[in-house]
């Protein structure tokens, strides 16, 4: 199925523990902390943090949820404790989950029941007062909450933002020339909503050409923002009442080139058409090819095409887009004969462009999925040669090789095989092969040459599905030392000594006050603001910081948020040793949520509750609100119609599509399916989770070309990247997983 996110997941039924002390260093060793004398400020900070520990749960339902009963639990818990700072962070809680609701009213009172006790978090409440007494224009108030908001808080997150309200306030008092100086001392860097309120503070001061720069600013360098339109009209009004220059073309090129990169497809297309209807537009033909491709990526192909079909080729990168545009129209109508057509006119008047390069590599996909593949390895061979450091070199160097030694080639795969790891040594397709290229060793009786392509592949990407595979081969292999290749010294060393992972193991600095306001916020449900504080607290990078915020995201239920965060904070885990990383971060990029229904369900249908887990890391990353773009629901992206069939096949009564996304029905009814997948193939895994992604009469298709030397090359030869790419992936984790929690 589909893999896709959604931004409310259920919330998670057990929590992991978020404080600093639970962290662990490098293997798993409890580090010291780093001694600091705590400041009065620190010490109280913590206290509130022990204090308000049983806050936590009930406050992440309301921020979640914010229904009557959460409303009604945290108010009650803020009741039973008065005058202390547990109780001004429930009162905090309950504000802010308010001005959500745009409740304004109802925030004020619990803001202001906050505000004795808000300790190192009244910044917070003062901030959120402005904001509710604002929207209930009471500009008075606004006022007197904000006078000494810059001295008092002057390290505040709030901190422009609240300039930025005083300033309006002071406008709506009839007090320009007071906004003017705070404005423009707070206005770096730019901001749309900066630019528009220091235009509107300029023209009541009657500097109305520093005005019509700011609104310039507004509505050409920010054009999807929401003050853009306000820019505009203020920018008509002052054009009525004085003389001011019309835009330039430069400046309307360049809100037109915005909206198309900000895929505002539609805005794009009118503003360039505007820039075409203009007479003293010279240089018409590349806005015609973009006016095209906005109309194509807007979704209108029909007049995307004729606008680009009347455009007369012309030289440079802009013809070029517009025969690979045209090329992408055909190619997603399976027009086959327009789409070569347009091949070969842009490889005749763009050769040399880098929008030749995806055209080939669609190419080589088309024959590959005709199954000639003789032209689909000479349009993967073409597109190396032409684009050698190109996006999608090393991926077609690697198509075209495996496609000789599919041929029967072996000799040539072979030699491509070596070219590919000193051609690409670092790239997603090296694990590929280094097995390959031991495979056919292995083939040949070169034990020696074999045994030392898997241990290169196997000690140097030490989590790939490739390297479980070649320690599999290993140990079958029979003894003798592994034979001396200078070939695969052009192979990086592992990231594992990357210095920028050393500091992970690096603890929380102590005397933060930032990094215990986060804490403290995270108590209060209040995990957004605390995330804010969190990387203000912390350079990019810090791994106790990366880890914190990891954990926040698992107590709240995000599992996939989690996930996500160490991911582009580690890219490279999977080429890592567990040793070479603290557990607790393998333990949060491998989760076991739900752990008893997921390994009941499994055992229930004959299922590793290891490969089930890998699945649904894959499918949804454990987020059980996911829905896809094709409408599957749930932990493993079932289409209702799928679990409709497996819940009559079970004798479930009463089903509803809604129930999906309930964490144990989603896994009662995915595992039976799997199992039957995994039955039908007769206990393949490969070909079962090929068919869970692709289907099943896709499986049995490229089942009957036959000539496998085993699932893995079956794998290696699906068609569909994705596919290919997410049995691999399934595979992979699953062992991952046994290695980290199997016994």
């Amino acid at each position: 199925m589909a893999q896709s996110a959604s931004p409310t997941p259920a919330p998670a039924k057990k929590a992991v523990a978020a404080h600093p002390r639970a962290h662990t260093g490098v293997k798993g060793k409890k580090r010291k902390t780093r001694q600091a004398v705590a400041s009065p400020r620190v010490r109280r900070l913590n206290r509130a943090f022990v204090a308000s520990a049983d806050l936590k749960p009930m406050a992440r339902q309301l921020l979640q949820a914010r229904s009557v009963a959460a409303y009604a639990g945290v108010q009650n818990y803020a009741l039973r404790h008065p005058q202390t700072d547990a109780g001004a962070l429930a009162w905090l809680a309950i504000g802010y989950a308010r001005v959500l609701d745009h409740d304004y009213p109802k925030a004020i009172v619990a803001l202001k029941r906050a505000l004795p006790h808000a300790g190192d978090l009244r910044d917070y409440v003062d901030h959120y007062l402005a904001v509710s007494y604002a929207a209930t224009g009471q500009n008075d108030l606004v006022l007197s909450t904000l006078h000494s908001f810059e001295t008092d808080y002057p390290d505040s997150l709030f901190l422009r933002d609240a300039m930025l309200a005083y300033s309006s306030a002071l406008l709506s008092a009839g007090r320009p020339q007071e906004a003017v100086p705070l404005l423009e001392k707070y206005r770096n860097p730019a901001r749309a909503d900066f630019e528009l309120a220091i235009a509107r503070s300029y023209l009541k001061v009657d500097r109305s050409q520093d005005a019509v720069v700011a609104l310039r600013r507004v509505y050409y360098a920010y054009p999807v923002a929401s003050e853009a339109a306000d820019a505009r009209t203020l920018l008509d009004q002052v054009a009525s009442q004085t003389t001011v220059a019309p835009p330039t073309y430069a400046e309307r090129k360049a809100r037109a080139d915005l909206l198309a990169q900000m895929h505002h497809s539609e805005d794009a297309a009118r503003e360039y058409r505007e820039l075409l209807d203009d007479p003293a537009t010279l240089d018409r033909a590349p806005l015609q090819v973009a006016l095209g491709v906005s109309l194509h990526r807007g979704g209108n192909d029909r007049e995307a095409r004729s606008v680009l079909e009347g455009v007369p080729d012309f030289p440079g990168d802009a013809n070029a887009l517009r025969w690979r545009t045209l090329a992408e129209m055909a190619r997603a109508a399976n027009d086959d004969n327009g789409f070569l057509n347009d091949l070969n006119q842009l490889r005749q008047t763009g050769s040399t462009s880098d929008n030749f390069e995806p055209v080939l590599l669609m190419a080589g996909n088309l024959y590959l999925l005709r199954k000639d593949y003789d032209k689909a390895i000479d349009c993967y061979r073409e597109l190396q040669q032409r684009f050698p450091n190109g996006k999608h070199a090393s991926y077609a160097h690697w198509k075209a090789a495996w496609l000789n030694l599919r041929q029967g080639r072996k000799d040539e795969a072979k030699r491509e095989f070596e070219e590919q790891v000193a051609l690409y040594p670092a790239s997603p397709e090296t694990p590929a092969a280094l097995y390959w290229r031991a495979r056919l060793a292995e083939e040949a009786g070169d034990v020696a040459l074999a045994k030392s392509w898997y241990a290169k592949l196997a000690q140097r990407f030490h989590q790939y599905y490739y390297a479980e595979l070649a320690r599999t081969r290993l140990t079958g292999l029979p003894p003798g030392e592994p034979a001396v290749d200078p070939a695969l010294d052009k192979i990086p060393a592992s990231a594992a000594v990357d210095p920028s992972l050393v500091a992970l193991a690096e603890e929380p600095p102590a005397d933060s006050l930032r990094y215990h306001r986060s804490l403290l916020l995270h108590n209060g449900g209040l995990t957004d603001l605390a995330l804010k504080e969190l990387r203000a607290a912390a350079p990019e990078g810090s791994g106790w910081a990366t880890l914190l915020t990891a954990r926040y995201y698992q107590e709240d239920g995000f599992y996939n948020r989690a996930l996500e965060a160490l991911k582009h904070a580690i890219p490279t885990y999977y080429s890592l040793e567990i040793d070479a990383l603290p557990r607790a971060y393998w333990e949060v990029l491998f989760p076991r949520p739900y752990w008893a229904e997921l390994t009941k369900y499994a055992r229930q249908n004959s299922l590793d509750p290891y490969l089930v887990a890998s699945l649904i890391r894959q499918e949804s990353e454990f987020n059980p609100g996911a829905v896809s773009r094709t409408n599957a629901l749930g932990l493993m992206q079932l289409m209702p119609n799928t679990g409709k069939q497996v819940a009559h096949e079970l004798r479930l009564r009463r089903y509803s599509n809604n129930q999906l996304v309930a964490p144990g029905f989603n896994m009662q009814l995915g595992t039976r399916y799997f199992h039957d997948l995994v039955s039908q193939f007769g206990g393949r895994l490969e070909y079962a989770l090929a068919s869970y992604n692709a289907g099943s009469d896709r499986v049995q298709g490229w089942l009957a070309e036959g000539g496998y030397r085993g699932p893995e090359e079956f794998v290696e030869s699906i068609p569909f990247t994705e596919t290919r790419e997410y049995v691999q992936a399934i595979m992979r984790n699953a062992a991952v997983y046994k290695r980290l929690y199997g016994q």
